[in-house]
């Protein structure tokens, strides 16, 4: 895992192509992370499920808990089937922009 700092963004790179220990990884520093946004960038991963995603949940619950994002850099998901309670884009700009928005919503009050 390969974590970089930006702002209010940490962005963490799956670097052993191992969603287990990933998770694993990130729940053992989610109070490192925990007043920042996560981006998590799957794009090393050729075929990356839905239920691999969705084994995030628990961690995304707590980060939006805290009123921050997580958002997932996927070019490979399948976007239909993704369910809407999980974000997930194909360009690690994207997620950058959806954040960006993200934080301006909450800036407002929605």
């Amino acid at each position: 895992m390969k974590v970089e700092h930006k702002g209010h963004t940490i962005h963490i790179k799956d670097t052993q192509l191992d969603i287990p220990h990933l998770i694993h990884c990130i729940e053992s520093d989610l109070i490192q992370f925990g007043q920042h946004n996560l981006i998590v960038d799957l794009s090393r991963h050729t075929q990356i499920t839905t239920k691999d995603l969705q084994a995030f949940l628990p961690l995304i619950k707590l980060v939006k808990k805290n009123k921050k994002s997580f958002i997932f850099v996927a070019p490979s998901a399948d976007f239909n089937a993704i369910p809407t309670s999980i974000v997930a884009v194909p360009s690690l700009l994207e997620a950058h922009d959806l954040i960006e928005m993200d934080e301006i919503e909450r800036d407002l009050g929605f």
